[in-house]
């Protein structure tokens, strides 16, 4: 087991939790979580080039003039690539599939080690809770800054992505209130891939306790 501190919303230590080492202490592999990146933002790529040929584009029924007499090269319709407005020749096309095929148990390991990695280097933040009586971003920032107090320096920084919170239950009060501060994002822990752990500076963990049923049972099921 690893033993870390629990603080409050006051960025105060208000005790410790034992977390298991099948969770929170595996392995680091550089190639595996390589591996999985890459597929995991292939598959989030938009294909949004697109270019019509010959037969796409709009105009060029009638041949542009006589076959002979003109002195000009002979043409059969303005549609043909070598014309300005003509269709383009092997140009990118919105078919094209960068989706990459990703093993469930790959997956699931490749978060894990990112979350232990995250954990061994101090950036794993576990918060006994976020009181949030009425929705207020002076208040969110407010938790930011205690927690930035307590050690965690960088993690109220208003550039760049600084902190994940994630909850088990949905409270439109937490969610509302940190929403206004671009360096900060509150979801579901449930939703959370590994991108989003690579993409955040720090991981606040709401309610422990919880949490960890919640990534113990996340374990089994992935």
């Amino acid at each position: 087991m690893i033993e870390a501190k629990v603080y409050n919303f006051e960025g105060k230590e208000s005790g410790k939790a034992s977390l298991p080492e099948a969770i929170f202490g595996v392995k680091w592999s550089n190639d595996l979580v390589y591996q999985v990146a890459t597929a995991m933002q292939a598959n989030l790529r938009r294909v949004t080039a697109d270019t019509k040929n010959r037969a796409e584009v709009s105009g060029g029924g009638k041949k542009p003039w006589r076959q002979k007499g003109t002195g000009r090269a002979r043409h059969g319709s303005s549609r043909s690539p070598i014309w300005i407005g003509g269709g383009i020749t092997h140009g990118p096309l919105a078919e094209k599939d960068y989706s990459q095929k990703i093993n469930k148990k790959m997956k699931s390991k490749a978060f894990f080690t990112v979350l232990s990695k995250k954990m061994a280097d101090g950036e794993v933040i576990l918060v006994q809770d976020l009181p949030m009586t009425i929705v207020k971003t002076k208040q969110a920032q407010t938790y930011l800054n205690n927690l930035a107090k307590a050690g965690f320096e960088r993690i109220n920084y208003k550039k760049g992505k600084r902190a994940l919170l994630t909850t088990t239950k949905k409270d439109e009060k937490v969610t509302k209130s940190f929403k206004n501060i671009p360096s900060a994002t509150v979801s579901d822990l449930r939703d959370i891939n590994m991108l989003d752990l690579l993409n955040y500076k720090y991981l606040v963990i709401i309610n422990p306790a919880d949490s960890l049923t919640v990534l113990k049972t996340r374990a089994k099921t992935e």
